[in-house]
């Protein structure tokens, strides 16, 4: 008896994420802020990803990429653009602090329209596709417990306040192995509208 092998079994691999990005001078602002809390804290890591709110994480195989794109080019682009406020700082104890978003109804109305896609997104039982139900923008994550304590008694006591507006989501990937993402898509959001083909009337 031959055992299976799953066909793609030697195929790349490579993590996604799904995101939206503020505009140039608030991505540059929030920079600045995490440029400052990796000196001050002693952590260099809070440097290495770009300003993001991420919308959807996953797992897939290389060759999938093409009819994800596809996929997700339908459902994104029939939602419209919409304002991101963001307001002050919030955190998950005890290892992550990031920029609040305020405005969050649009962002998970926008991650619920994309849960068609998700069965083509599952890599396997253990890695399903993950959409965020709590938006936020990171300022530092997988912080050392005096990290997180002495930055979070910094930033809640701390304001800050931005906003942009949405008007394309970006899809990211790194493969395995690698530490760098790299865009593959931009998708904008155009607010089209599905015209459903209407029946010929045979009869007069």
């Amino acid at each position: 008896m031959q055992n299976s092998i799953h066909p793609l079994a030697d195929c790349p691999v490579s993590d996604y994420l799904l995101v939206l990005e503020p505009h140039e001078a608030l991505r540059a602002t929030i920079m600045a802020l995490k440029q400052s809390f990796a000196e001050r804290y002693e952590c260099p890591s809070a440097m290495h990803s770009k300003p993001h709110i991420t919308l959807l994480r996953f797992m897939q195989f290389n060759m999938l990429e093409s009819r994800i794109v596809q996929r997700l080019d339908t459902l994104i682009t029939a939602n419209p653009s919409f304002v991101v406020e963001l307001e002050n700082f919030g955190s998950f104890p005890t290892h992550t602090i990031y920029i609040e978003v305020k405005t969050k109804t649009q962002i998970t109305e926008l991650v619920r329209s994309l849960r068609p896609v998700q069965r083509l997104l599952k890599f396997d039982a253990e890695h399903k596709p993950h959409f965020i139900t709590e938006p936020h923008l990171t300022v530092a994550r997988k912080l050392l417990p005096w990290q997180y304590e002495k930055g979070w008694l910094a930033f809640s006591n701390s304001h800050f306040n931005g906003r942009f507006m949405a008007q394309h989501v970006l899809l990211l990937r790194k493969e395995t192995g690698t530490k760098k993402y790299e865009l593959v898509k931009r998708f904008e959001l155009l607010n089209t509208k599905r015209v459903e083909p209407k029946q010929a009337n045979l009869f007069f």
